[in-house]
């Protein structure tokens, strides 16, 4: 059933900042969703180094364990094996990369290992909460070490991890000789919660690492910067319905549905806007100019966005692609923020065939609506963890 939602969805956003001067990033970012298994596993590595040696050697990290945790479904023993198994740098005599890696479930049951990264942060009611660590010593190497926890998370708890990037912003600089330390984010990510508690895992992520920039002098990344962050709360759902059905005569009964659901409501598309329009006698008005290239966007009582249709969404799919570090603000970048802000995303797409899309003279590139719908989806799920489910009507 459409926007049936119940349990606990678990948010989960990464931002990251170059070493300055760097092409690529020295720090690696990685997670998976398993719907089956109601779990998800993220981990954050920090390549010794920076640039592309310190690249690879977090990437081949952070993948390794992920596929040991999915396989073994033992944490602990999947990470004791990488941290034993991780060579050490013969001139800095330390491990060539670092991890943090977060088992989670939608119960709130979550296991934790860290292994030379900072402390991660618990916040729960805004407040970061002391977690009792268990000391796993490397039998290879008895100066390496991991911290391991088992946590019970309640609704709107938060997980908050990042890379020494963060912590040590500023060391050494004029005004944080010490860094900005475990104590600075801390206050930062109180505050901010303070000011706006139901703020995004993407935008806290960003602004923490921001923050840590702004500690460096000339804002000069002295080392790699990333946070990644999760959310147990209730699911934000968004239902978009573009195309009109293909039998005319339920068009009430699915605009009635539309403008029922419980969550943010798009429409894409001009004919399905005016279908919505129709149906529940409500009028539709548009902006007078547009922003870019793509058609002006439109408004409706109890509508958050409505856009026109197939170019929007193509667009929309080329900014989910390359994920632009700005978005643009046009409607395609308008319904990005939409989908990006949202867990449990739901597409109604009509099957009648729009005869526009068949003209010649428009862009080669230009898909069809069930195609452009399809490879959404299939961003959405693989590249930013959204439940989508899409309902051809």
């Amino acid at each position: 059933m459409i926007g049936d939602e119940d349990s606990l969805f678990i948010d989960i956003g990464c931002s990251q900042q170059k070493k300055y001067n760097q092409n690529t990033y020295g720090d690696f970012f990685i997670s998976k969703r398993y719907p089956e298994e109601r779990r998800l596993i993220a981990v954050l590595s920090d390549g010794l180094g920076s640039g592309i040696k310190a690249n690879i050697l977090a990437n081949m990290t952070a993948t390794m364990i992920l596929k040991f945790v999915a396989a073994e479904r033992n944490l602990m023993k999947a990470a004791e094996i990488v941290m034993n198994s991780l060579p050490v740098c013969q001139v800095r005599k330390i491990s060539y990369a670092t991890f943090s890696v977060a088992d989670c479930s939608e119960n709130g049951l979550v296991k934790i290992v860290e292994e030379g990264n900072p402390e991660f942060l618990h916040i729960r009611n805004g407040k970061v909460i002391p977690a009792e660590a268990k000391i796993i010593v490397s039998k290879k190497f008895p100066n390496r070490f991991m911290r391991t926890y088992t946590i019970q998370m309640d609704a709107e708890d938060r997980l908050l991890f990042c890379s020494d990037g963060v912590t040590q912003s500023g060391l050494g600089g004029p005004l944080y000789k010490l860094g900005w330390r475990r104590e600075g984010l801390i206050e930062f990510v109180e505050k901010r919660l303070a000011a706006v508690p139901d703020i995004s895992c993407r935008q806290l992520a960003q602004e923490v690492v921001v923050e840590a920039q702004t500690k460096e002098p000339e804002r000069k990344a002295k080392d790699d910067i990333s946070c990644m962050v999760l959310h147990w709360r209730q699911p934000r759902s968004l239902l978009v319905f573009t195309g009109p059905p293909y039998y005319a005569d339920r068009d009430a009964e699915y605009a009635n549905l539309f403008i029922n659901y419980q969550g943010k409501k798009a429409i894409c598309g001009g004919t399905t806007a005016n279908l919505v329009s129709r149906e529940l006698n409500r009028p539709i008005t548009t902006e007078m100019f547009a922003k870019g290239a793509l058609p002006a966007n439109s408004y409706m009582e109890g509508v958050d966005l409505i856009t026109e249709g197939v170019l929007t969404l193509s667009k929309a799919v080329e900014y989910l692609e390359d994920a632009p570090a700005e978005m643009p603000d046009d409607a395609a970048g308008k319904l990005v923020n939409l989908f990006l802000d949202s867990d449990c995303i739901t597409f109604m797409v009509g099957a009648k065939v729009n005869q526009a899309h068949f003209d010649p003279d428009l862009p080669l590139e230009l898909e069809l609506r069930k195609n452009v719908v399809k490879r959404m989806e299939k961003i959405l799920t693989q590249k930013y963890l959204k439940q989508v489910s899409l309902h051809f009507i």
